[in-house]
């Protein structure tokens, strides 16, 4: 499973995905043109090795077409960033640290 087709449902203030009928999602808020992905929900009928990994490039992949930045308030989503702080880096506002 290497590309996930993601949804932003702004109405809900989510990511959303579906995998095999099960509905995965990312929570967030936004302020100014930072994007605060707050809480990954996953069930557990779709936890795959890389999906995790997956689902959060594919959210960081729509949000930097937008041109905004992500604080990552998620633990999920902060340990993804830093493991990957070369390729996300430039997405971070000034003052965060992860």
């Amino acid at each position: 499973m290497n590309e996930v087709e993601i949804k932003d449902n702004s109405f809900l203030r989510q990511y959303e995905t579906k995998v095999n009928g099960h509905l995965a999602k990312l929570e967030y808020s936004s302020q100014e043109r930072k994007v605060f992905l707050t809480k990954l929900i996953v069930p557990e009928e779709i936890i795959a090795v890389d999906f995790k990994e997956n689902f959060i490039k594919a959210v960081l992949s729509d949000i930097q077409e937008k041109n905004m930045r992500v604080v990552p308030t998620s633990p999920d989503v902060a340990s993804f960033l830093r493991k990957n702080k070369r390729l996300y880096k430039e997405m971070l506002p000034i003052g965060i640290r992860i």
